[in-house]
């Protein structure tokens, strides 16, 4: 028997919207348009006075492959996440472009990129072309965020140079994977975990004027772009007596 129009309207329909779920699905791995430019006066590698607080670590992470972004900096938020970023330009660029991490914030000429010059280079064929591309200085680009990953690392507390046990307690954390961000922090005493919610100073740096007395531990809040929510908790305590600039392995990493 043949369909009626009404029962064929409500079929189409019901086809466009699960292409349209489709295509909102896939597209979270999409490509956006843009452009990049690079750190005109720095060596290969980042900058060790980035926005994000990281200091010289975020000069060298990732082998040096680092960016500041503008927008995507997101007061802070963005602070250590991945992106794939590759040139458009046929003549110069590889379809595989070059993975970079988040370090600072800054934009130039309509830019939403401002890669170290190793990065940039890295979007190129060949060392050739990545001088092409150095000497245009500002490119089209596409990006799209991707998982970090760090092998045989895990999240790691820096302490800043400047807390000052035991009054004023300071972090960021060091070697992220996944794709989703850290949006709130918790610091817990061990013996009773009472904890408190820390605030975002600046970038990716954790504060307290106050931090709870003996040995304490961490609770990361992970947020993803779907909504979706979950709190790490690390294995390993920071101890009693901490110290302004040492570094304390959490005994975790996110699984990707």
């Amino acid at each position: 028997m043949a369909l009626s129009i009404q029962s064929l309207l409500i079929l189409f329909t019901t086809l466009l919207l699960k292409e349209t779920l489709v295509v909102a699905e896939t597209c979270s791995n999409c490509f956006t348009d843009s452009r990049a430019a690079y750190y005109p006066n720095s060596d290969e590698q980042g900058t060790d006075v980035g926005a994000c607080g990281f200091g010289s670590f975020g000069a060298t992470i990732n082998g040096g492959d680092v960016s500041a972004v503008s927008d995507l900096y997101r007061n802070g938020v963005g602070c250590g996440a991945c992106y794939e970023v590759r040139c458009t330009n046929s003549n110069y660029c590889s379809d595989k472009g070059v993975t970079v991490v988040i370090t600072d914030q800054g934009s130039s000429h309509d830019t939403d990129f401002i890669l170290s010059q190793r990065a940039f280079g890295r979007m190129a064929q060949t060392k050739d072309a990545a001088a092409s591309l150095l000497a245009l200085g500002v490119v089209d680009i596409e990006y799209r965020r991707v998982s970090c990953s760090y092998p045989n690392k895990n999240i790691t507390i820096k302490i800043d140079e400047n807390s000052n046990y035991p009054h004023y307690f300071a972090f960021v954390l060091w070697y992220q994977q996944g794709d989703k961000d850290i949006t709130a922090v918790q610091l817990c005493e061990t013996q009773n975990f009472v904890c408190k919610l820390l605030d975002r100073s600046h970038g990716a740096v954790w504060t307290t004027n106050s931090p709870p007395s003996g040995p304490l531990s961490i609770r990361m809040l992970l947020s993803g772009e779907d909504g979706d929510e979950s709190w790490i908790i690390p294995v390993n305590n920071i101890p009693e007596n901490w110290k302004g600039g040492e570094t304390y392995d959490t005994g975790v990493q996110i699984n990707v």
